[in-house]
């Protein structure tokens, strides 16, 4: 099969590899549509995977091609999502059942192999079905879909609530559409300037604004960036006694100046933290809530969707990514002649 096989920092290789062995309890997955995270785009030119050589992509959708166990037979054919954490089982959260916060976990993309793939080994366990409506594209979003799920939840967003995503990736977007859903009172995606000011036109019932002196104040605020300047946007664009949910990976150290800090300690902000999402099979939590959203058409993912290229094409969306040659919100690619 072809893949990319990330062999050192900044070497990756579209080449022929072996297609995976499918043991019990595990299925192959044939692939069919695979985004780029904006966090591959650091695993893949400067900081690494966990080992080399690792075939990157933790966002994708495809088919069930085969399983290892016959009773799972029944699964062969099935359209899947696929939740790409693989927790170890034994630590306190995983006993509690809260895998996103698993001490030893696995991990499709990072610590073993993922979805930039033509085939990829996934437990029969990670698998979530989806419906016929349901794009193989749409389905590969919903790893960022849930995480900005997750994040959202935590505002706990009341009807009079304003509420202000900052960062303009397609997580903060898709986190605005979720506050949307959730009924709060208006949301407002906070950017560095108007160049993505369309996407929030075109999804309708969300405002945009330029971030910067936190001049509007806003009840609950989600940082979606993981830099300075949009944390300080975050706790100067929140009301006094408001919440703020930091979600944005950070690339590098995070400082606040003294008088940021103080804005915490003065304006008695809540400040809560959220990673990954809730995963629990056959049962209700953030990723059947996101499949389920997906079916029925209540979130508008589609216009999310900036660019798309051909499996043979993805290095091409990484490098866009990398270097800002074009305005972009979510990348994906598309597989075995998807």
């Amino acid at each position: 099969m072809k893949a990319y096989s990330l062999h050192a920092v900044g070497q990756i290789m579209y080449e022929d590899v072996p297609i995976p062995t499918c043991r019990p309890n595990w299925c192959i997955v044939k692939v069919m549509a695979a985004g780029i995270c904006s966090s591959d785009i650091p695993r893949i030119f400067t900081k690494g995977t966990y080992h080399f050589p690792t075939i990157p992509g933790h966002e994708f959708s495809g088919v069930v091609d085969r399983v290892g166990d016959q009773k799972d037979m029944s699964l062969i054919g099935k359209r899947v999502g696929v939740f790409p954490l693989i927790p170890c089982r034994t630590c306190q959260s995983c006993i509690e059942h809260r895998y996103e916060t698993c001490e030893n976990y696995d991990y499709l993309g990072s610590r073993r192999d993922g979805g930039f793939a033509e085939y990829v080994a996934v437990p029969t366990w990670n698998l979530i079905e989806i419906a016929d409506q349901v794009s193989f594209i749409d389905a590969a979003m919903m790893e960022p879909l849930a995480v900005s799920l997750h994040a959202v939840k935590k505002l706990n967003i009341k009807a009079s609530d304003n509420v202000a995503i900052v960062g303009t990736g397609m997580i903060a977007f898709a986190a605005a559409q979720w506050a949307v859903k959730f009924g709060a009172a208006s949301v407002t995606v906070l950017g560095r300037n108007e160049g993505k000011s369309t996407i929030a036109h075109t999804i309708g019932n969300i405002d945009y604004a330029v971030y910067g002196d936190g001049s509007k104040q806003y009840d609950a605020v989600i940082e979606a960036v993981g830099s300075n300047d949009a944390i300080e946007s975050a706790i100067n664009s929140t009301s006094s006694g408001g919440r703020i949910v930091l979600m944005g990976n950070p690339a590098g150290n995070i400082t606040l100046r003294q008088d940021t800090y103080w804005r915490i300690l003065r304006k008695q902000l809540v400040v809560k933290g959220t990673w990954n999402s809730s995963y629990e099979k056959d049962l209700q939590c953030d990723w059947s809530e996101v499949a389920e959203a997906l079916a029925k058409k209540s979130i508008n993912v589609s216009s999310l969707v900036s660019h798309v290229f051909s499996q043979q094409e993805l290095e091409k969306g990484l490098h866009m990514m990398r270097e800002h040659t074009e305005q972009y919100c979510k990348v994906m690619t598309i597989w075995n002649g998807e």
